[in-house]
């Protein structure tokens, strides 16, 4: 609850702290073939210090409603007399939202390593395992896995990492198929 809480906290000090001040003007934000197929060039000072405090405005007003939806995310509270298996299933569905029920339900140190042996190339960083699952690197696979055993690990927020039988440094990967 209070990591839900925080998180949109987070997020918006982040952004207040790397935005810049003021808004630099539109000159400043196109390159200058932009501002002349715009016809910019041919306004006055004045028309386009209105242009800018129009971006102003409606910058602070988005950024308002992004703050205000950011801090209004809070899970549903299970009713009164509530089973505990009601209130985690209250609970799930409201992490389905965001894709994140596995992360609420599941703890992943539980679940055990697949040893496999890796049967094909499928691609430049996608390759198939001896079980039919196809995996992806998510980051460049430096080593030589075909035909080698690998053991893929479950890692924290629904990620993986693959290592080779030889204790090789981890490589982060993801389940295509």
């Amino acid at each position: 609850m209070k990591l839900v809480r925080l998180l949109p906290t987070c997020l918006i000090f982040a952004t207040t702290v790397f935005a810049q001040d003021t808004f630099p003007g539109l000159q400043r934000v196109l390159t200058e073939t932009e501002w002349k197929r715009a016809g910019l060039d041919k306004l006055t000072p004045d028309q386009i210090g209105v242009i800018d405090a129009a971006l102003i405005r409606y910058h602070a007003v988005e950024t308002k409603s992004i703050i205000a939806a950011a801090t209004a995310i809070t899970p549903p509270e299970p009713p009164a007399g509530a089973t505990p298996a009601e209130a985690a299933a209250l609970r799930s569905r409201f992490w389905d939202k965001f894709g994140l029920t596995k992360l609420a339900n599941e703890d992943w140190r539980r679940q055990p390593p697949m040893s496999a042996r890796v049967t094909a190339w499928q691609g430049a960083n996608r390759f198939a395992l001896d079980t039919g699952q196809v995996w992806e690197g998510t980051e460049n696979i430096t080593y030589e896995i075909l035909g080698q055993d690998v053991v893929i690990s479950a890692r924290p927020m629904g990620r993986f990492a693959l290592t080779l039988k030889d204790g090789s440094a981890e490589i982060r990967v993801r389940r295509v198929k």
